[in-house]
């Protein structure tokens, strides 16, 4: 039965993911605008508070701010609560604090993806109520699904755990509760050929696998219970960046090389270069302020 089940989650995850995952320009098939960056170092985002929503833009559905953090809810058919950053990122540090939501096939997320359809991404599917999943792609190659992981988890539906991602060049770590639980090495990633390396931006949502309602009222699968009425409710309390500065995306990029970093601090002016000197740089001065954060290169 479990064979059936972990075919039946696999299946979820993939049809959710290609509706969740998605670019409004492909910087591989067309030239694209500047995307826009975050101009300093760090954001911390406290979902308790509105004004914690202020960096993110409500892609779908409605999201609120609570007591337990921002709330996305699954009321009925096609509901898919999602916010994104404002922002694209150049390699760095994400963490944020989540609930994910119960009930069955119901799938809770945090994504990071590149206008070019790079993926990092932690989903938690309702189903498994002690495990939550790794993944990425790179350049929306899904010629495979066997690059996923599992994690055990502690009553991830019940208690707020801390998911993180430290991207950087050479390797993506993946932590939980401060416990590093996988690392992705850019050699491992068909010599970095799928390895993410290009500019993302940051979505969290919430949505349900499976057929539509009025096809599930007779069905027994696992998958197929929500029926008319039911709610599913996922809080992300804090999300904290530690990030790359503002950049430019050039025309067809496709490795960390080939992106162009623009600053647009006060103090060193605007100017463009190749990514790994500069990131140095970055990096350098951003583990030197925040030496207690895990934060590694």
């Amino acid at each position: 039965m479990r064979s059936y089940l972990q075919w039946a989650a696999i299946a979820a995850a993939v049809h959710s993911c290609a509706a969740q995952t998605y670019t409004s320009c492909n910087p591989l098939k067309k030239t694209c605008s500047a995307d826009k960056g975050l101009a300093k170092y760090s954001l911390y985002s406290d979902f308790t508070s509105e004004s914690g929503l202020d960096r993110w833009n409500t892609t779908s559905g409605t999201v609120t701010s609570t007591d337990l953090g921002a709330k996305f809810t699954i009321k009925e058919e096609g509901d898919a609560p999602t916010i994104e950053s404002e922002f694209y990122f150049f390699f760095g540090y994400v963490e944020f604090k989540m609930r994910a939501a119960n009930g069955t096939g119901i799938i809770s997320t945090s994504v990071l993806e590149s206008d070019d359809l790079d993926e990092i991404d932690w989903e938690q599917i309702s189903t498994y109520d002690d495990e939550i999943t790794t993944n990425y792609f790179g350049k929306g190659n899904t010629t495979s699904y066997d690059r996923a992981t599992t994690v055990t988890v502690s009553s991830p539906e019940e208690t707020f755990h801390t998911y993180a991602v430290n991207w950087t060049p050479s390797k993506t770590e993946w932590f939980v509760d401060g416990t590093l639980v996988r690392t992705l090495d850019y050699a491992d990633a068909v010599d970095g050929t799928n390895y993410p390396q290009t500019p993302m931006r940051i979505r969290i949502g919430i949505w349900a696998g499976g057929i539509p309602i009025t096809q599930r009222i007779h069905r027994q699968d696992w998958l197929l219970h929500q029926y008319p009425g039911e709610q599913h409710d996922v809080f992300f309390k804090l999300n904290h960046c530690l990030l790359k500065l503002l950049y430019t995306l050039g025309h067809q990029a496709a490795t960390a090389t080939s992106s162009v970093v623009r600053s647009a601090t006060a103090s060193s002016g605007a100017r463009s270069m190749p990514l790994p000197a500069y990131f140095e740089t970055i990096c350098m001065t951003i583990f030197a302020a925040a030496v207690s954060r895990m934060f590694r290169f």
